[in-house]
């Protein structure tokens, strides 16, 4: 993982790598996906999350959404109701919480939504992952350098 991860620090003419982790928050469509499926680019955003190539952020509410889903019939055969509950616990350790002390409130169509845009600027989030790009990208609050890409365009860019 070139690029965007890691940079060259030279030290004494040693090579020292840094690894740069990019903090993302990832949608709950997302989560869903890649563990509805044994392939796929939301698959191999979860890969990434649970090898700390990115750091997830994760919120009280994001992180409820999570919880509910578990129990909802969502899921398919793919994974069973333990793998799933382990995956989530993984996520947890390698992922960072972070308190959102301020709501944004971007309006967006969704107001179900307006977390993810919280916690992204809480926790100093580069990108939401989500497959619902449209409606996230739709609110009335500029955000800055924040981005909304699909699992599939993290993944381009981040080859």
């Amino acid at each position: 993982m070139q690029g965007i991860f890691s940079d060259e620090v030279e030290n004494q003419n040693d090579f020292i790598y840094a690894v740069k982790m990019i903090p993302v928050v990832i949608d709950t469509n997302v989560f869903v996906a890649g563990l509805r499926s044994r392939g796929g680019a939301s698959r191999e955003v979860l890969r990434r999350a649970l090898t700390g190539d990115i750091q997830v952020l994760f919120g009280n509410a994001l992180w409820l959404e999570y919880q509910d889903l578990l129990g909802r019939p969502v899921w398919g055969e793919t994974t069973t109701p333990i793998e799933r509950i382990q995956v989530l616990a993984a996520l947890a350790k390698r992922g960072r919480w972070v308190t959102v002390y301020y709501g944004w409130r971007p309006n967006l169509p969704d107001e179900a939504d307006n977390h993810l845009i919280e916690l992204a600027m809480a926790g100093g989030a580069l990108v939401i992952i989500t497959h619902n790009v449209r409606d996230l990208r739709e609110g009335e609050l500029k955000l800055g350098n924040l981005r909304v890409l699909t699992p599939a365009q993290c993944l381009e860019e981040w080859q």
